[in-house]
């Protein structure tokens, strides 16, 4: 049972340590920084493009490996997006989370990495996630599905 536990529960807890040292290191917890980069005709900060650069180049080579690998390490199957994943809800809560990325400055995984450096500066933002999250969960399914365009799915 121990053996078990471990091999599900550690790889996500060293892959998570990972991603928030890593937004930490790339300067992705600071909200100034980001609304820098977001900051196209102003005074614009590239210094995240080489960190999303980075990060692409990192998935590149892991998407060529997963190719090559039947399963996951740690997993009984991928989990894998496929264009039915394309729909309004997506469209929406991608446009609702760039209005928040810009208006904080922060995203959900850099804000939980900072709970960790200055908790108390990024508090209320995690607290209005939480509470979106809690709403997000009364909302019908059905809402969405029924709207959803022909030229979508």
């Amino acid at each position: 049972m121990q053996h078990s536990l471990t091999r599900r529960l550690l790889p996500p807890l060293v892959s998570g340590a990972l991603f928030g040292a890593g937004l930490t290191v790339g300067g992705m917890t600071d909200p100034a920084r980001v609304r820098g980069f977001l900051d196209l005709f102003g005074s614009w900060d590239p210094t995240l493009a080489f960190v999303m650069g980075g990060a692409l180049v990192v998935m590149a080579l892991a998407w060529r490996f997963r190719e090559r690998m039947s399963r996951p390490l740690f997993g009984e199957r991928f989990s894998l997006p496929d264009r039915s994943d394309f729909d309004v809800r997506l469209i929406a809560g991608a446009a609702l989370f760039g209005i928040g990325w810009g208006l904080a400055g922060l995203c959900p995984g850099p804000a939980v990495a900072s709970l960790a450096l200055a908790p108390l500066s990024v508090l209320p933002f995690v607290l209005a996630m939480l509470a979106g999250m809690a709403v997000h969960r009364l909302v019908p399914e059905s809402i969405f599905h029924s709207q959803t365009p022909r030229s979508l799915t």
